[in-house]
């Protein structure tokens, strides 16, 4: 354990997946055999079409299963952008994005995950006039499932900065602007509220149309340290067009320095709101659907989460 300020005395810094790569690929119990063989214990569950549907009974089963291996299911995190109506102008999926994430929440709650969440949202291309219209929808309706969040039993609900101005929030000013008003609303109702924080990712930055970085990746994550709850470790470019993981063959190209990012954490430890940080693989995997691809899997998760012991975890 490394020491720290009184503030925070320690920072306990771990490695987690994001299954999103297994999904219609390989079964959750190879994943949490494979988890456990490389001694990585916290899951994050990505969403999947079906997810929304299946009974309590399911989750219940496949958190039985994790903890056979040791695994527990920390957090459930959107994998598409599914959950992005609020920045809809049609009221019909406003409300069915309020009534997924509401069940979102429930499934969370049945694993015994303390958090659920996913990106704000996308406000079309064609309508980007609405896109301050969507910020306030989005904050609003975040005001009233934090308190859903509350009774379900979790402890907050999270959204993820993204890399482009139609995905907010984009930018500094208004990851600290969005972040601020949400985490003031939970102070302000603590008793009847969940928390609300950043899943960060450490290889989301935003380049322009024009190719031009406006602010670097790393700007953007230090820029949520103050709402920080979790994060997701992604390789990327130095524009950030492509994503992969920490295999020897990406480490040549990739702009990603996972001691860096330790460093960072470590450094500013005393403006996170929890000493409890866990950053989550969110590989992109391989072609999905193909013979010759989808068996490369095992060898890029493995590799990739060495990579990540090793640099992050000492």
């Amino acid at each position: 354990m490394t020491q720290v300020s009184p503030v925070h005395p320690t920072i306990d810094l771990h490695i987690g997946v994001k299954s999103d790569p297994i999904i219609y690929r390989y079964s959750y119990e190879w994943l949490f055999d494979l988890m456990a063989e490389e001694e990585i214990y916290h899951l994050q569950l990505g969403t999947f079409f079906e997810l929304f549907s299946l009974p309590d009974g399911y989750f219940l089963r496949l958190k039985e299963s994790a903890a056979q291996r040791g695994i527990v299911i920390s957090s459930v995190f959107s994998a598409y952008r599914e959950l992005g109506g609020f920045f809809s102008e049609d009221p019909d999926l406003r409300q069915v994005t309020i009534r997924n994430y509401r069940r979102l929440i429930e499934v969370a709650a049945v694993l015994g995950a303390a958090s659920a969440g996913t990106s704000a949202g996308a406000v079309l291309r064609d309508r980007l006039s609405y896109r301050e219209q969507g910020i306030r929808a989005y904050i609003e309706g975040m005001k009233d499932l934090l308190h859903y969040a509350r009774d379900c039993g979790l402890s907050c609900l999270t959204s993820e900065p993204m890399s482009c101005y139609a995905e907010p929030p984009v930018s500094s000013r208004e990851i600290r602007s969005l972040g601020e008003e949400l985490v003031s609303y939970h102070r302000a109702h603590s008793s009847t509220t969940a928390s609300y924080g950043y899943c960060s990712d450490v290889s989301h930055g935003w380049a322009d149309r024009h190719e031009q970085i406006v602010e670097d990746n790393l700007t953007l994550f230090q820029a949520s340290f103050p709402y920080l709850y979790e994060f997701h470790f992604k390789n990327t470019d130095k524009i950030y067009h492509k994503t992969f993981g920490f295999e020897p063959e990406n480490l040549s190209h990739g702009i990603i320095d996972v001691r860096w990012i330790r460093k960072l954490l470590i450094e500013h430890r005393h403006v996170l709101p929890q000493e409890t940080i866990v950053g989550y693989l969110e590989h992109p995997g391989p072609k999905l659907g193909r013979d010759y691809s989808d068996i490369t899997l095992e060898r890029s998760l493995r590799e990739s989460l060495r990579h990540l012991k090793r640099e992050f975890i000492g």
